[in-house]
């Protein structure tokens, strides 16, 4: 297994921490004017979500996590598990409510996403940046709403509340930044 020393320690590497897999989110690099250089690394475990943070030292390591990041093909979703399909193998397999981290509100058939695999499981499923999806319920636009000023909820056809501009309706396919989880355009 590969480990990682103090320099080599980059954004968005994925490192085992007490064997669970973590993904760093920042490093600082620290030269005191007395006394010996180190790194303040922030991680966030990738089954939990939680963030943490821990100080290397010159002669510290840490241990490269045997993740694998997929491009795979969103199926269905049985209730229980989500199940995704590799274009290429047509391997497939099933992600649980915790590998989703959120991820289930934004799909609806056919999407790809990046997956990440830990000893063949689904830990982690990222949706694409941008999803286009139906508002089934909203408040009536009325004529003289203008983008400016304000905004309604929508509930659209995956179950995902989101903030529309006032003069969005009923029935439109609107595009939403998955990111943030916010509105982005209206879709023609």
């Amino acid at each position: 297994m590969a480990s990682y020393g103090m320099n080599d320690v980059k954004n968005g590497m994925k490192i085992l921490v007490n064997n669970e897999p973590a993904v760093i989110t920042e490093t600082d690099y620290v030269k005191p004017g007395k006394g010996q250089a180190f790194t303040r690394v922030r991680y966030r475990l990738i089954k939990s979500g939680r963030v943490q943070e821990v100080t290397m030292k010159s002669t510290d390591s840490v241990d490269a996590a045997d993740v694998v990041d997929t491009d795979m093909n969103y199926m269905y979703s049985d209730g229980e598990y989500w199940h995704f399909m590799d274009p290429e193998t047509f391997e497939q397999v099933q992600a649980g409510k915790a590998g989703m981290n959120g991820a289930e509100k934004w799909l609806k058939g056919e999407e790809s996403c990046v997956v990440t695999l830990w000893n063949g499981e689904p830990i982690d499923v990222t949706p694409p940046n941008f999803v286009e999806l139906k508002i089934v319920q909203t408040d009536p636009g009325v004529r003289g709403d203008t983008s400016g000023g304000g905004g309604k909820p929508a509930t659209l056809e995956t179950g995902a509340v989101v903030r529309v501009p006032l003069f969005v309706n009923q029935d439109e396919i609107i595009k939403v930044d998955t990111r943030s989880g916010e509105y982005s355009a209206r879709v023609k």
